[in-house]
């Protein structure tokens, strides 16, 4: 995948003071993410790798869109991988993005393995969003890897 990029953390994000609602202000308002080249999808795409240790530590926030490619990346941009491996799925509620995301991964932030069905590996988790006609009501689907 193909996008902006952010290192932050949970503890600056629910704290107001986070930088995911500024990516993402930028991204749509610049129109910058559809000129990203070699898209394989439309629906947008969310990753956190790099993760300094587990969810209460730094990682990077990565938003964009699959490519089939990523031999050409946009100036400001980075190319991220999401590594092949067992991932549990979570769907999150409908409605406004800034209630239904943090109550997703608070949700998700607070499960025990058995629960999840396996252990996180905080190697990389990822969001999937479809096509967003109606962002005071949309969806998204978490995927978090597991060891």
């Amino acid at each position: 995948m193909v996008g902006f990029t952010v290192r932050t953390n949970n503890a600056k994000e629910m704290s107001g003071q986070g930088e995911i609602a500024q990516v993402w202000e930028n991204a749509m308002n610049s129109g910058a993410l559809e000129k990203i080249p070699n898209r394989a999808a439309d629906g947008l795409i969310a990753v956190y790798s790099g993760y300094a240790s587990d969810h209460t530590g730094d990682y990077d926030y990565t938003l964009g869109y699959r490519v089939s490619s990523a031999d050409k990346v946009p100036d400001g941009m980075v190319a991220r991988t999401i590594p092949a491996g067992k991932y549990a799925v979570f769907i999150s509620d409908s409605g406004a993005p800034q209630e239904v995301i943090p109550a997703l991964w608070q949700r998700i932030n607070t499960m025990a393995p058995q629960q999840m069905g396996g252990t996180r590996a905080y190697q990389a988790d990822y969001e999937t969003y479809g096509d967003i006609t109606d962002w005071s009501n949309m969806q998204m689907t978490a995927h978090i890897g597991l060891k």
